[in-house]
């Protein structure tokens, strides 16, 4: 992006509204922001809840990226908040959150499908970082941030943390460099579908480039059987599903996991994956302990990233909506604060 137009961008004010969909915790005053990001060339708009403590607003905020055929509901699930609500649990202990819809998803921009690549995913939150120094959003100018990414949006926080050198921690979760290419092959072939075909999404109007979870889908997909609620898979489906871009989502994966970015961050790293996730662990991942998940993903960082990793016992894909995602969340905090997040 040109120094011109990052100086506009950076002029812009946010668009700053209540949003109340879960129920509010005390600690928490949650309310949303609408930033316009360049994607490319091509003026769009990213949407996102910011969830702080009441009274003194911290000095660090997380910036969350949520993983494919996911919004920014799975780090705000409206069920059973004080067990699986990331961005109110952060608040109940003094930090903030922004979790954002990522370029094509949710009430961010969603354009054609073949129009969003995985660099445009990256830039747009290089942009929103900037805004979030700049106390655009919640009215407060973070002294630091970090990216707390799942799954694909883990992909995205690792292109944009080794391209900009931006930001003070990243947090990636539901990911490893080594895939478990039969599952996740089974997955996209079984489990996705043209959001065309889904009678929950299709209604938005999105083109047959935008990929989604078969109805019914995400409860084997994105979670272990003995490590899950049924009604959060239900609240999952009704308000977290959403679609993907199958081109962005290409670019991302081919970035930010098969190629050597990540030994280009310079900022600290925690790494979190499930020990059943079957998608990203088991064939040529083992993820049975954090000493072995670390063993293999360690070359794929620098000294700089000084890799701390933690594996969440039970847990499939979807690490914040497991039953015992109150132990990664309390991993997480304690990460922050060794680190002066």
């Amino acid at each position: 992006m040109s120094a011109l137009a990052a100086a506009l961008l950076a002029g812009c004010a946010a668009l700053v509204g209540t949003f109340t969909a879960a129920p509010a915790s005390a600690d928490a005053v949650c309310s949303t922001a609408d930033l316009p990001v360049l994607a490319g060339l091509l003026p769009m708009t990213v949407h996102g809840q910011y969830c702080a403590p009441a009274g003194t607003p911290s000095t660090t905020v997380q910036l969350l990226l949520h993983g494919a055929t996911y919004n920014s509901a799975y780090w705000d699930l409206p069920y059973q908040p004080g067990q699986y609500s990331y961005q109110r649990d952060m608040a109940a202990h003094g930090l903030a959150t922004f979790a954002v819809d990522e370029l094509g998803v949710g009430q961010s921009s969603r354009p054609l499908s073949t129009l969003i690549l995985g660099v445009f995913q990256a830039s747009a939150m290089h942009q929103v970082v900037g805004d979030l120094r700049a106390g655009l959003v919640g009215g407060t100018h973070f002294d630091k941030v970090v990216l707390v990414g799942h799954s694909a949006g883990s992909a995205i926080s690792i292109v944009e943390a080794s391209t900009y050198h931006d930001v003070d921690g990243v947090i990636l979760t539901g990911m490893s460099h080594l895939p478990n290419v039969p599952v996740v092959g089974a997955d996209v072939a079984l489990g996705l579908q043209p959001v065309t075909l889904d009678p929950q999404l299709s209604l938005r109007g999105g083109d047959p480039g935008y990929l989604t979870t078969r109805p019914g889908a995400r409860g084997t997909m994105y979670y272990s059987p003995g490590d899950l609620d049924p009604g959060t898979v239900a609240a999952d489906e009704t308000y977290a599903k959403d679609q993907v871009s199958l081109t962005s989502l290409v670019d991302i994966i081919s970035l930010g996991l098969v190629s050597p970015v990540s030994l280009s961050i310079t900022a600290p790293v925690l790494l979190v994956d499930g020990t059943n996730d079957t998608g990203f662990c088991g064939l040529l991942r083992d993820c049975s302990s954090a000493d072995a998940l670390r063993a293999g993903e360690a070359p794929y960082f620098g000294p700089a990233a000084d890799l701390h990793v933690y594996v969440l016992p039970g847990s499939g894909h979807a690490v914040a909506l497991a039953t015992n995602a109150p132990l990664y969340r309390d991993v997480s905090r304690d990460w922050l604060a060794q680190h002066g997040l």
